[in-house]
């Protein structure tokens, strides 16, 4: 299995709100949110991990370079500013080795170890759907994408308000398989933007994605966010 990490965010709420570290690099539990994530993936077998990360993060990116000196599994960092989250993916999916399954989520998408391991080796077993999208009741999210499922637990749709009997919002982590890169590759040959634009077009080429609940995942958007992420992290434990 192949993961990535979207970090090309300029984290300037953060800023403005006194945070003086870089988003990435920012401790939740003793480790910047960005290393917990790579030791995460390693525990999970990965085979790489591609990375974005924007031009004025040096920090980061120093970090990075330090950690892929002495990583056991190989870290392929991509240094580039996007305009959206979509063209960050197009970046590193670049790096995918050709034919495989992937894991990718944003730096602050927070979630407990083992909900992740369990998504990640269900993703892995399963040949009968195109990607496995983590969703989540907890709704924490200053704009929530809304997720449509059927019966099987198979995403319908992908709505920007919420609608009657709505049970799951997105929660930013996304199993793709290789046709999921194709339809990535037309949506920027169209002048797609926004990764929940992308989401929709897979559902509209007949893509099969199953909704893989969470109990809750935060996002860290605000100061605020980092204290209630370190506080989820350590029940957790």
């Amino acid at each position: 299995m192949n993961f990535a990490i979207i970090a090309a965010g300029e984290g300037s709420r953060l800023v403005q709100e006194g945070v003086a570290l870089p988003k990435p690099l920012v401790d939740l539990d003793g480790r910047p949110m960005i290393g917990r994530l790579l030791d995460i993936f390693e525990d999970c077998g990965a085979e790489s991990v591609s990375i974005i990360v924007n031009e004025q993060m040096t920090q980061v990116r120093a970090y990075l370079e330090e950690r892929m000196k002495t990583s056991k599994t190989p870290i392929r960092l991509v240094v580039k500013s996007t305009p959206s989250s979509m063209h960050s993916f197009y970046e590193v999916s670049r790096n995918f080795p050709a034919g495989s399954k992937f894991i990718l989520t944003t730096v602050d998408t927070i979630f407990r170890e083992d909900d992740f391991r369990a998504y990640a080796r269900a993703f892995e077993e399963d040949d009968t759907v195109d990607g496995y999208m983590a969703v989540t009741s907890f709704i924490d999210d200053e704009k929530p994408l809304y997720i449509d499922v059927d019966k099987d637990m198979l995403i319908t749709a992908f709505r920007d308000e919420p609608f009657d009997g709505v049970r799951y919002i997105s929660g930013g982590i996304y199993g793709l398989t290789p046709p999921a890169i194709k339809i990535l590759e037309e949506c920027m040959s169209l002048g797609v933007s926004r990764m929940r634009n992308y989401q929709r077009a897979l559902v509209a080429a007949g893509l099969r994605l199953r909704a893989c609940p969470f109990p809750k995942i935060v996002d860290v958007d605000h100061a605020g966010d980092i204290a209630t992420a370190r506080a989820f992290i350590a029940a957790g434990k």
